[in-house]
């Protein structure tokens, strides 16, 4: 694939990401003074039928603060999927918590969700390598695509480095006194819409270098195998197919940057989507 092409091909990924036009058709939730979703106006309906204190008018949807507490409630009333597995709710990335609502029914509702992500670092003779793992064929979202050694999203109460280190022994048996070495590297924000609904992202990214000798093995049967790959490989897979998961490119695509695996004019056209938007 030509040069020219290459880039467009990871330009256009990145932009994937921020197909959503908000409002667009969907009304802005508003629960007391506290903007925090995006609902369909069908959905809007359903939830006013189920509940009258709701209102809606031209692209509002207007809740009492008093029912937050009854998010999940609501939700579970329309129908919507459950995923047992509860998110705070905000009306800002890192905002006081005003609630919570399950994860399957955020892009529903339109609410922030927060996710980590770890690149799993190994530093060979021949340069540096990360760890890819393959997501398993039965996951109701992305089955088989490329991911991260660690990623997953931030549960009610906890911080994205807790959350971190949870999914670090959940998903791969690394030793939480490793996890704990990981750092900060990056923060993305992207409202997406996915077949699931609208996901509005938050991406807390980190680097964590491991030993040579270590091996992930998969623990809660999200991920299938994991192989490590030297970084060239991964930047031409990203070049030149769609095998990863929509938010790991982004990751993945930072990690090169800073790498300096791309050509300086290449760079700055990347870094001025990729980070156009972040938290």
């Amino acid at each position: 694939m030509a040069s020219d092409a290459r880039l467009a091909k990871l330009l256009a990924d990145i932009e994937s990401c921020h197909s959503a036009r908000l409002p667009g058709t969907r009304l802005a939730l508003h629960a007391g003074a506290h903007h925090i979703g995006y609902l369909k106006p069908e959905l809007a309906e359903r939830l006013r039928g189920i509940e009258p204190a709701i209102s809606l008018s031209l692209g509002r949807a207007e809740m009492p603060e008093a029912l937050l507490p009854r998010l999940n409630e609501l939700a579970q009333a329309t129908g919507l999927r459950n995923r047992a597995e509860d998110f705070d709710v905000r009306a800002r990335v890192g905002g006081p918590v005003l609630g919570v609502l399950d994860r399957g029914a955020l892009p529903d509702f339109g609410v922030i969700g927060v996710g980590v992500h770890l690149n799993g670092l190994v530093r060979k003779p021949d340069g540096l390598h990360v760890w890819v793992a393959k997501r398993a064929a039965n996951k109701k979202l992305d089955p088989g695509k490329l991911d991260h050694l660690v990623a997953g999203g931030v549960p009610a109460g906890h911080t994205p480095f807790a959350a971190l280190l949870k999914e670090a022994g959940e998903e791969a048996g690394l030793d939480e006194a490793w996890a704990a070495k990981a750092r900060e590297v990056a923060r993305f924000r992207y409202n997406m819409d996915r077949p699931e609904g609208l996901r509005r992202d938050a991406i807390y990214a980190y680097d964590l270098e491991l030993p040579d000798d270590f091996t992930p093995k998969p623990m809660d049967g999200e991920v299938e195998s994991f192989s490590l790959w030297p970084l060239a490989a991964v930047k031409e897979a990203l070049c030149t197919g769609d095998d990863f998961k929509f938010n790991v490119v982004l990751v993945l695509l930072d990690l090169l940057l800073r790498q300096g695996l791309f050509a300086p004019a290449a760079a700055e056209l990347l870094k001025s989507a990729l980070y156009r938007d972040v938290i």
